[in-house]
């Protein structure tokens, strides 16, 4: 058995739970004396436990107790013995599974074999598929068995990288291997008979992904920047560079070598750094390194695989920058010794001459004796800007200065130098007009809210230093957001322009700021500021206002209630708590609704009758806050009392409804509505049937535009014909219609000028039938079908020719039968188009 603890197993023991059998410190089981195993499975369990950390691990261990199969040396006469070499492939078949025949004939069954694993060559050229190994068992020479594996590779993902004949047993690999996507595989086997029933237990099959050289080192970072102090000595560290191989790392396909391949500059020399070939450390090998002469290396490193073998190995390269850091090997030194100035108040400058560190680094200046510093200058020659400390011709109208300058760090070991450098420096201040000042700058007063406009405030005055000149100063304002204020321009008296409210925009944390300005009238004139702050006490003078303004409730009590609330702008103690009421003006507010007091912010709003008709009610409640003297507000919230359903919510007629509509409203507009449908919907039936009778009723001339067929009332006749006036000749033939000559005869429009003779229509019976009139319009409507320049039937038709005579004689000389025998009664059998006609000539004789 094998066991790690992570300690290097120092002082494991183990144990059995068995008296026959004992764990050697190696993990070796072996038996504690002779005895007879029975022929059955055999269960132990081992335990491992360190002393030190009184840990324990367990695990089981079965033995599969088999009977002696071989006695004098002789083996069993039927069965063929399989060599322990075949495991290592020389035949490339495998019987993992064996039987032994006991003496009786009765077959047991014997401990498996362990398969040794199967190695597989990366990235193979094939061909696919491969053959790896042929699986078979001894049982396959009395049964048809069938082979098939199953694992990650065969039946999981990646699917069908390795495959199996089922009936001979070989395996195969399908394509080729990369061991760097998957090192390994642990499939098994299994032999079953043609009806698919277990023959043999699984065998585990381990296959191995044999690596190949086929990565490069990978660097992980393509530039490496590291820094080195100039003046290092041999063998400083400077950097580690790292290259990784996705091969294995425990061949030589992984193992990575580094070497450097050039350095830049190569000064002082061309191997100022060497680098550790197995960990990439980059160290110095050299002395000299000197940041004034060359601050920066870049230094390109290779890595090569194969142990560094370039003939073999792959490489990479990437680059290494190695700054040259400074350190103090240079003091500074100033270029005069004595300096003279007159200034005026500040910037008396010092020439100096810095050789060693970055700017601002590794020195510093300092003063031998003066109250006064100075800054320090940024760069390798520059200029003292200014003094640390404003000089103040009315203290000190001159100075002389000894100016020390020196390293803050000693300097480096080996520097025989001195570290500081001395300078004389005389200042002669020259008097200029300085700004007023405010000493209380920003001043800050108290006071209540609210007082009237002129109360005077406090006075906010500021001082000249110029005490040698005498100047008048004079105050204005410069800001003042709200023009609260006002300010004396001679003494800078501070009173009110207006009333300071709180609860202005222009407050911010109950303090009110403004800015003042005092100026002088020197020359030139000079001004200082000065900010004023007033803090404001809140007084009680905002009443409190109800929220929310609207609200909606069920029109029946139950659960669903108002919360309301109440907001003051004033802060405490002059807000909450709060007291809410009904009015009792008028008396249906306090009779419909009641107010029930949640704490002293809060309240409900809800329905003290059973009932409310839906509608929108505006609801007076008069709040009051706690201050001194309380204020009280009466404020009207709108509540939407609506319809609810079972789960509170208002529906969507009741939302109508409470937006002002009563019930009768809402259905007579819901009938209006009905009434408009069905007006729209007749119309649509009426235009359908219109439609539908038009299609029916297609003739060449509308019956309406048909004179033939109708009676024409004139509501004024004159005196007969010869009395009118009219231009005949419009209605004559006119001179050219050859045109028309070649037209088929009998076939004509009825808007047409009839060509040649007159046709001769026969004279009609006394009594006509009344089929006479469908066969006169059948024959026309024939007639226009066969025409093919007649218009469509609902075009327009021009009759401009009426026809040179009629055998009829002429209208005016018509009169009365005297006879009276005349019978008109059949023109009620001419249909509707002759009923006028009926009843003028059927009824009867005229008086």
């Amino acid at each position: 058995v094998k066991f790690n603890n992570c300690a290097g197993n120092k002082g494991v023991r183990y144990e059995t739970n068995s008296l026959d059998f004992k764990v050697r410190a190696d993990g070796t089981l072996f038996a504690a004396h002779q005895l007879q195993v029975p022929l059955k499975p055999l269960v132990l369990r081992v335990t491992a436990w360190d002393p030190q950390s009184l840990g324990r691990r367990e695990t089981m261990v079965r033995f599969l107790v088999a009977e002696k199969s071989q006695h004098n040396g002789h083996k069993p006469k039927g069965r063929r013995t399989v060599p322990g070499d075949l495991a290592q492939q020389q035949s490339d078949t495998l019987l993992p599974w064996r039987q032994h025949q006991s003496p009786n004939g009765l077959r047991r069954q014997k401990r498996d074999w362990v398969i040794p694993p199967i190695n597989v060559p990366e990235n193979s050229r094939g061909p696919f598929p491969q053959q790896l190994v042929r699986i078979r068992s001894d049982k396959d020479k009395e049964i048809h068995i069938r082979y098939s594996i199953t694992g990650v590779g065969a039946d999981q993902p990646p699917m069908e990288v390795f495959s199996i004949d089922p009936v001979s047993g070989r395996m195969y690999v399908t394509r080729p291997m990369d061991r760097e996507e998957r090192a390994s595989y642990h499939l098994r086997a299994h032999a079953v008979d043609m009806n698919g029933n277990k023959v043999e237990n699984p065998i585990d099959l381990y296959i191995y992904v044999i690596d190949m050289n086929d990565n490069r080192p990978e660097f992980i970072n393509q530039v490496y920047n590291g820094s080195v102090d100039e003046g290092s000595k041999p063998g400083t560290y400077v950097m580690t560079v790292t290259a990784n191989d996705a091969d294995d790392s425990t061949t030589a396909n992984g193992m990575v070598r580094y070497r450097i391949v050039t350095q830049t500059p190569q000064s002082p020399s061309q191997n100022i750094f060497t680098i550790n070939s197995e960990t990439g450390d980059i160290v110095t090998v050299a002395a000299g390194l000197d940041r004034e002469k060359v601050q920066q290396y870049i230094v390109i490193v290779q890595a090569t695989d194969m142990e560094g073998n370039l003939n073999y190995g792959l490489s990479n390269t990437a680059t290494a920058i190695i700054t040259v850091t400074d350190v103090n090997d240079n003091p500074p030194e100033f270029t005069t010794s004595t300096v003279s100035r007159w200034d005026r108040v500040l910037g008396s400058q010092l020439h100096f001459t810095r050789y060693s560190g970055l700017a601002g680094t590794g020195w510093s200046g300092s003063r031998v004796w003066s109250p006064l510093g100075f800054s320090r200058p940024t760069g390798h020659r520059e200029k003292m800007q200014h003094f640390a400390v404003a000089v103040d011709y009315e203290m000190n109208r001159a100075f002389m200065l000894t100016v020390m300058v020196s390293n803050q760090a000693p300097l480096a070991s080996g520097i025989q130098m001195s570290f500081q450098s001395t300078a004389g420096v005389t200042i002669s201040v020259t008097d200029v007009n300085e700004a007023p000042y405010f000493p209380t700058n920003h001043k800050l007063i108290r006071l209540e809210e609210g007082v009237p406009m002129g109360t005077v405030l406090t006075t906010f005055s500021a001082v000249d230093p110029d005490r040698f000149m005498q100047q008048a100063v004079r105050y204005s304002k410069l800001s003042d957001p709200a023009n609260w204020l006002n300010i004396n321009a001679t003494n800078g008296q501070i009173t009110t322009a207006a009333v300071l409210d709180r609860e202005s925009d222009y407050i911010k944390n109950n303090v009110y700021e403004a800015t003042f300005l005092a100026a002088d009238n020197g020359i030139p004139p000079a001004s200082g500021t000065g900010t004023l702050q007033i803090y404001l006490i809140d007084i009680n003078d905002n009443a409190p206002e109800l929220l929310p303004k609207e609200a909606q409730i069920c029109e029946k009590p139950n659960l669903n209630v108002i919360n309301i609330t109440a907001a003051d702008a004033d802060i405490d103690p002059n807000v909450g708590p709060f007291v809410f009421e009904l009015p009792s003006v008028p008396s249906a507010v306090r009779k419909n609704w009641t107010i029930t007091r949640l704490n002293g912010d809060y309240a409900q709003l809800s329905l003290r009758i059973m009932y409310l008709e839906a509608g929108v009610y505006d609801v007076p409640i008069i709040v009051t806050d706690s201050g001194n003297p309380p204020l009280y507000n009466t404020s009207v919230i709108k509540v939407k009392v609506c319809p609810c359903d079972e789960n509170g919510d208002c529906t969507t007629i009741g939302a109508v409804a409470a937006a002002g509509l009563g019930t009768g409203a809402i259905i007579a507009i819901l009938i209006c509505i009905i009434i408009l449908l069905t007006m729209v919907l007749l119309f649509v039936v009426w235009m359908k049937r219109r439609e539908k009778e038009r299609h029916t009723k297609q003739l060449l001339i509308d019956p309406e535009d048909d004179v033939r067929d109708n009676i024409l009332k004139y509501d004024e006749e004159g005196g007969g014909e010869e009395d009118q006036d009219y231009d005949l000749s419009q209605l004559q033939q006119p001179e050219t219609m050859d045109h028309m000559l070649n037209k088929t005869p009998g076939v004509r429009r009825v808007d047409e000028r009839p060509i040649g003779a007159e046709p001769q229509y026969p004279i009609r019976p006394v009594i006509p039938h009344p089929g006479d009139i469908g066969d006169f319009i059948n024959e026309g409507l024939r007639a226009a079908d066969n025409d093919p320049t007649a218009p469509p039937y609902d075009s327009l038709l021009v009759f401009d020719y009426e026809g040179s005579g009629s055998t009829a004689g002429s209208v005016s000389s018509l009169n009365s039968s005297s006879s009276g025998d005349q019978d008109y009664d059949y023109l009620n059998d001419w249909g509707p188009r002759f009923k006028k006609l009926a009843d003028m000539y059927g009824g009867g004789e005229e008086d």
